[in-house]
């Protein structure tokens, strides 16, 4: 019998958790052809999350858990779901329901089909603001161009995943993750699947503007070289104007008596100068951090507790 695993990274989802068992253990009972586990990873909740998944492991024995030691954020707290899962696949699925479970039976015909990788597209991306929905677009549009690999646009966490994939997954073991970059970088068989995107039933997101703009950050560093590229094309083209404005201001001046002037333009120069230089500074510091804290070598999170255990 082949065993399904559904991996859900949990954060102060305690008003969700209640409204999403019921419709797991529907799914779960429907498809009785599979072996099926329920893996929570508490990412440090702050709330009575972890309770809450305490009570449902002793109500079914379907439910494991792993307890982070501290808040290390969703991509991490999946890499510990990758390590952790026992299933022949596994689907990742967010708590607030926004992913629909009755979705999961669609993703398994396509893995019997021979689907390594069953990807949930949104037709719409839920409550958003506007603004949030075109910086996501422009995001998705950088990285689609800057990167050697195909990057899938309106797609988040919620897919299925074949053992050769979660086993792929593993290997990756950088600190400074994006998940979704890696899902495409992987590449094998992959079958796309188009829905409704829902709003969260209860709680609020733990994603704000910052720490989309963070994560816009680490997905364009992970896997593009390409702003530093565009710092030296920057650093090219002004170089190159700046030495023909020398060579016209030179002959204008021998020729014609023309002593430049310009106090004020002078200075307008010097900072736009001194502010490219400084962005250019930062974008190499951004790529200089990520080289500092992957070669720190730390393990990418600490376990407190498995299925009740407390990792000594």
């Amino acid at each position: 019998m082949k065993k399904i695993s559904i991996l859900i990274p949990t954060y102060n989802e305690e008003k969700s958790l209640p409204l999403l068992y019921p419709e797991l253990k529907k799914l779960m009972d429907e498809q009785k052809q599979y072996e099926w586990e329920i893996l929570f990873v508490n990412d440090g909740s702050c709330d009575s999350s972890l309770n809450i998944i305490k009570a449902l492991r002793a109500a079914d024995d379907r439910i494991n858990f792993i307890s982070l030691s501290r808040n290390f954020g969703k991509e991490t707290a999946m890499l510990a779901g990758f390590d952790y899962v026992t299933g022949d696949c596994m689907v990742i699925m967010d708590a607030d329901l926004q992913d629909p479970p009755s979705l999961i039976t669609q993703m398994l015909e396509y893995w019997e089909q021979g689907y390594d990788d069953v990807y949930a597209k949104r037709a719409n991306r839920g409550k958003e603001s506007w603004l949030r929905k075109r910086f996501s677009l422009l995001f998705y549009k950088i990285l689609e161009t800057t990167t050697r690999f195909e990057v899938l646009q309106n797609v988040g966490d919620f897919r299925l995943l074949d053992r050769c994939c979660i086993n792929a997954l593993k290997q990756i073991r950088e600190s400074e993750r994006y998940t979704k970059g890696m899902f495409c970088w992987i590449g094998y068989n992959k079958k796309e699947i188009v829905f409704n995107r829902g709003d969260r039933i209860a709680g609020e997101s733990n994603w704000n503007f910052k720490s989309l703009f963070n994560l816009a950050i680490e997905g364009i560093t992970s896997f593009t070289t390409a702003p530093l590229r565009f710092a030296s094309v920057i650093g090219f083209f002004i170089a190159f104007f700046s030495f023909i404005a020398a060579i016209f201001y030179f002959f204008k001046t021998v020729f014609f008596g023309d002593v430049a002037r310009g106090f004020t333009t002078l200075i307008v120069v010097v900072l736009f100068l001194g502010g490219i230089q400084l962005i250019c500074i930062g974008i190499l510091g951004e790529y200089i951090g990520r080289i500092f804290n992957e070669t720190k070598r730390r393990p990418p999170y600490l376990i407190r507790e498995y299925n009740d255990e407390l990792i000594k």
